[in-house]
């Protein structure tokens, strides 16, 4: 439980840490990127761009994130906009990874989703557009809500032992 709260009390100095670092973008940071779906493809490469750009999603159990438990930050792959906190995560049993709850009121987008039959509500990454997943209200926790994302659109940021570097990486 002290672990939890630290880290809740960390995300704040994290999140200003990271100011300098450009392109890296922050859970404050409203600015949006826009590129080409060309060079949204060098960056990110087939899987991550079919995924973040073309709304696509990975097979079930098959993700790195969907059996993790580590202490740290999970930011979108696109662009390092901090999404979730392992403080929220939670194995869901569904094969992906699941949180109740994003980091911050302005982590993520919702917008509805009436694709493939179904009526959902899709998450999105507000600085680049990035799809992430999905959030449904069957969430065994007390906020009812369970983030259903593809670990491609993510990547996580360990806590690290050192409080003054931050542990928002840009992307390789």
């Amino acid at each position: 439980m002290a672990r939890h709260i630290l880290i809740l009390l960390l995300i704040p100095f994290w999140a200003s840490a990271c100011q300098g670092n450009e392109p890296q973008h922050t859970m404050y940071d409203t600015t949006p990127i826009i590129k080409t779906e060309k060079e949204w493809l060098a960056e990110l490469g087939p899987e991550r761009y079919r995924i973040l750009r073309q709304k696509g999603t990975e097979y079930p159990g098959t993700g790195t994130y969907d059996k993790h438990f580590k202490d740290g930050i999970y930011v979108c792959a696109g662009c390092g906009h901090s999404l979730f906190s392992s403080v929220s995560k939670f194995d869901a049993h569904c094969g992906w990874p699941s949180f109740d709850a994003a980091i911050s009121d302005q982590a993520v987008t919702e917008k509805r989703d009436i694709s493939q039959g179904m009526i959902r509500i899709e998450i999105v990454c507000p600085n680049c557009g990035g799809h992430l997943g999905h959030v449904f209200d069957d969430g065994p926790t007390g906020t009812g809500l369970r983030y259903c994302v593809n670990s491609l659109s993510m990547q996580f940021q360990p806590i690290t032992e050192d409080r003054t570097e931050s542990p928002i990486k840009p992307l390789e």
